[in-house]
């Protein structure tokens, strides 16, 4: 049997739900903005509060795939035993399954968000997640996330995500299993296939991987990975929690530059957690953008500055 992350990524880009054949309807956009000379980053209410533009001076137009709940640049966990809940609505598609509170929604349905603001050049959302298996089921839990500048690094983002989880903790799913976490999940747009890992100094390997899903798997020693367009153009994800492997690689065919377009491009960091019926989970990531130099070079000062950073879990 796959694992609930492998499973989703499959079913969720398949058409087998609210993937490719059917999306659920949405209210029309609310987004809020961080811009500066070099870079725009957006979140929108609309979305769960998911970050769902991303461009900048040299690429102008936006590089974040929104094609259903399941894409973005959003958080998702796994939690608990896996159920067969068919009997109360659960999608057959994806049973048995976790707990699995996904940031953009579920199937079917987009989420909830409660909070949603600016202040001191900080975007703050706070956000009621989806379970992705159950139509417009409500995960017991919050998601936060503060979105700001990288203090001293003009084109860079600091993201914090934290979620509190608020099952009972006699329910259904039980108590914590050790399940893989992406910290976060990214989705792009087609034309970014060219994947790297970053090895420090100036340094980049390639990472080949045939369309999936499944995914491919690669470990960036300096735990980052970019994606980068034939034009030289890239996008950097540097997460220092993260542990060995991240998933990665390209879906379907042609070089599309539609952020609604069901092809796309995925980057997973992952880590290995055990969460709890009333655990919470915070960590940070940290997106760069430009050409490979460019790239390296903020990489590096990150490295120096967040290597030892890990991912806070209370249970």
């Amino acid at each position: 049997m796959m694992k609930p992350l492998e499973c989703l990524v499959l079913l969720c880009l398949s058409g087998a739900g609210p993937g490719l054949s059917q999306q659920p309807e949405r209210p029309p956009s609310e987004l809020l903005f961080l811009k500066n000379d070099h870079l725009k980053i957006g979140i929108d209410k609309a979305m769960g509060a998911s970050i769902s533009w991303l461009s900048w001076k040299d690429h102008p137009t936006n590089v974040v795939n929104i094609h259903d709940p399941g894409r973005l640049i959003q958080q998702s966990y796994y939690a608990g035993k896996s159920l067969d809940r068919r009997g109360d609505g659960q999608h057959p598609s994806w049973s048995p399954w976790t707990w699995n509170p996904i940031q953009g929604g579920g199937v079917g349905s987009w989420a909830k968000v409660i909070r949603f603001g600016k202040q001191d050049g900080t975007l703050h959302s706070e956000t009621i997640p989806k379970l992705w298996d159950m139509p417009n089921e409500e995960a017991e839990a919050v998601m936060h996330q503060w979105t700001s500048f990288e203090p001293g690094q003009v084109p860079t983002v600091m993201v914090r995500n934290k979620i509190v989880c608020k099952r009972s903790p006699d329910d259904r799913w039980g108590p914590p299993v050790k399940r893989h976490q992406e910290v976060p999940a990214f989705y792009f747009i087609r034309s970014f296939q060219h994947f790297k890992s970053y090895l420090g100094g100036g340094e980049w390997r390639d990472e080949d991987q045939e369309p999936g899903p499944p995914w491919g798997k690669a470990n960036p020693p300096r735990k980052a990975m970019a994606c980068f367009n034939d034009e030289g153009q890239g996008i950097a994800v540097f997460s220092p929690g993260s542990q060995r492997l991240w998933n990665f690689g390209p879906h379907g065919k042609g070089i599309s530059t539609d952020p609604e377009g069901g092809p796309c491009v995925h980057i997973a960091p992952l880590v290995t957690v055990a969460l709890g019926p009333t655990s919470s989970m915070e960590y940070r990531y940290w997106i760069l953008v430009g050409s490979a130099s460019e790239l390296a070079d903020g990489l590096d000062r990150l490295w120096k500055k967040y290597e030892s950073e890990t991912i806070k879990v209370e249970p």
